[in-house]
């Protein structure tokens, strides 16, 4: 019996081994607003949570939560492209300060319900149900849900921070 549990113990390390030697980040990567590693060529290919007309975070200034405070609409006449998609403004100084470094400001996981990321899923978001944690933004799909998140959210960001890079994929 030692003999079998010593064997499948071996086989676990060696597996969880080759698992973590799989997992190199490249000499040029950066942490984005997603919660991953990513090079900054590869930023811009990111496909953001959007309304049918390419608009991300359903037209709310992401530069408001962390200035304002609270969930403001954006307008058109401030808009800003990256990521593929349209950011709203409420001001030319929140479009500039994006444009300037939009990883500090982009919702992590693109855009998604952090909750339902957690969950090794997508859902789409509520802008007014957010939460700034560590100086990153996290949305939900309502307030229900983040309740939920809230019980354990250190748990829940490592949980989704873990199943984003495949999901981001999708």
């Amino acid at each position: 019996m030692r003999l079998i549990n010593l064997v499948r113990f071996a086989s676990i390390s060696i597996l969880s081994l080759t698992v973590l030697a799989s997992c190199e980040i490249p000499q040029d990567s950066q942490v984005n607003g997603e919660g991953t590693n990513l090079s900054s060529s590869q930023n811009a290919k990111l496909k953001f949570n959007t309304t049918e007309n390419g608009i991300a975070i359903k037209g709310a200034d992401p530069v408001a939560y962390f200035k304002e405070g609270q969930a403001i609409e954006g307008s058109k006449e401030f808009s800003y492209e990256w990521g593929n998609a349209t950011w709203l403004f409420e001001s030319a100084e929140h479009r500039d300060l994006f444009a300037a470094n939009p990883e500090a400001y982009a919702p992590q996981y693109g855009g998604y319900c952090a909750w339902a990321v957690s969950q090794n899923t997508k859902e789409t978001v509520d802008p007014k149900v957010w939460k700034i944690v560590d100086g990153k933004l996290y949305l939900n799909y309502n307030k229900s849900v983040q309740r939920t998140w809230s019980r354990d959210i250190s748990g829940n960001i490592a949980q989704a921070d873990a199943y984003w890079p495949r999901l981001s994929k999708r």
